[in-house]
């Protein structure tokens, strides 16, 4: 596939941001879960600024004659007939995807850690002191189905409430009640964990370092372990916030700075800062994969003399 066709292909993925910073992602969950990009005190009322008024719409200067009329001196104007207009087709909504599957109680052998928020969508509780104890007067009330977007209205799959708004649309009750919240899940799905094998990647280099990037999504920043172990060779053991792990051994091409070298955990991947020893250019990122046989020069050409 054409580069052209393929980086249009992903320029036309819906994605959401806020107005105001530049962080851009794909699903729900990266966007509820952006970090503010500005500080001040706290406020009882909204004080964000109001949107531009819209522009006047100036009245046309030259009103054209009404059809079939008749001019001063008894002149009929046979003009054609105008068409009568026709009434733009209503759009219709896109079926609302199905409902996820209702996820089951938390398993009461298990500690609830505290401050944990509530996995259901639309319950903003958090775990107390109290919720390590009895918790039969819990009351979790969320939405069962999941939010639905469609020319600028907001809403729920399982309710008729929408809002234009977002921060209306934020904050809709929930539509469901059940007994006690979903802090940690069952035992069972906190045992069950995907092994991811392999795992896309892609890099580009300069004559100094090779930057990659592993696309894992939901890494889990405090259990995850990342381990220049030495100079060709890197020790990852990244487990996710929806049971997967992915661990192995990266094999690298040439040989690495392991000291310079670094690495950053964002929403949707890991990014690689791999500092080059010896300054020689990579036709791969992993030695035991096949080379392309593309010619990949690093840094200008040298005038023939």
């Amino acid at each position: 596939m054409p580069l052209a066709l393929l980086a249009s292909f992903f320029s036309r993925r819906p994605k959401r941001c806020w107005k105001c910073c530049k962080p851009r992602v794909l699903t729900f969950d990266e966007f509820l879960s952006i970090p503010p990009c500005t500080t001040g005190k706290h406020s009882t009322f909204d004080d964000s600024p109001l949107p531009d008024p819209p522009a006047p719409v100036n009245a046309p200067e030259n009103v054209p004659l009404p059809l079939n009329s008749t001019s001063a001196n008894g002149a009929s104007n046979n003009a054609p007939a105008a068409r009568a207009p026709q009434a733009a087709p209503q759009t219709t909504a896109p079926p609302a995807p199905p409902a996820p599957p209702e996820s089951d109680s938390d398993d009461p052998s298990i500690s609830v850690p505290l401050d944990v928020p509530c996995r259901r969508k639309g319950c903003n509780s958090r775990s107390t002191v109290e919720s390590r104890g009895s918790r039969d007067t819990e009351e979790c009330t969320y939405h069962p189905g999941g939010p639905l977007f469609h020319e600028g209205f907001k809403s729920w799959t399982c309710c008729n409430k929408s809002a234009l708004e977002f921060d209306e649309f934020m904050n809709f009750e929930g539509c469901k009640t059940k007994k006690r919240h979903l802090f940690i899940g069952s035992k069972k799905d906190a045992e069950e964990e995907e092994k991811l094998s392999d795992v896309r990647h892609d890099f580009y280099q300069t004559p100094t370092s090779v930057i990659a990037s592993l696309y894992i999504k939901k890494i889990d920043k405090e259990r995850a372990k990342i381990n220049f172990s030495s100079p060709t060779t890197i020790d990852l053991d990244l487990p996710t916030a929806d049971n997967k792990r992915y661990r192995t051994e990266l094999p690298l091409f040439g040989q690495i700075d392991s000291a310079q070298s670094k690495a950053k955990i964002m929403g949707t991947k890991l990014e690689l800062t791999l500092v080059k020893k010896d300054g020689q250019s990579w036709p791969t990122l992993r030695n035991d994969e096949k080379w392309t046989g593309e010619i990949i020069q690093v840094g200008g050409a040298r005038q023939a003399r």
